[in-house]
C-alpha cells in the first residue's frame, strides 16, 4: 500500500479538509484548513511524515471484531438490507 495525502474540499465548502494514509491503509485526520499556501502545506507534510515514521498496524478492538461478526451471522440469516443498513 502506498502512501499518500489526500485534500478534499467539497463544493460550496470554505474549508478543506486533510486526510494522510499510511503505508497500511489506515486513515488519520490532519484537520481543517481555510486556505492551502505555502506554510500550510509545510505544516501538512511535516504532520503526514510524523506519522509515516511512527506508523503501525492497528488491530481492531475486540468489540469492533464483535460487531463485525454480528453483521456477518444477520447477512447470513438473510437479515433484510432494511436491517442490516443500520448495523453497517
Amino acid at each position: 500500500m502506498s502512501r499518500e495525502i489526500i485534500i478534499n474540499k467539497y463544493e460550496g465548502n470554505t474549508h478543506y479538509s486533510v486526510h494522510v494514509k499510511d503505508s497500511f491503509g489506515q486513515e488519520h485526520h490532519l484537520g481543517y484548513w481555510s486556505e492551502l499556501n505555502n506554510s500550510v502545506m509545510l505544516v501538512i507534510e511535516a504532520k503526514a511524515r510524523g506519522i509515516w515514521v511512527t506508523e503501525e498496524k492497528n488491530e481492531p478492538s475486540l468489540m469492533s471484531k464483535a460487531i463485525a461478526e454480528c453483521i456477518e451471522l444477520d447477512k447470513k440469516a438473510g437479515i433484510t438490507s432494511e436491517y442490516r443498513d443500520c448495523l453497517d
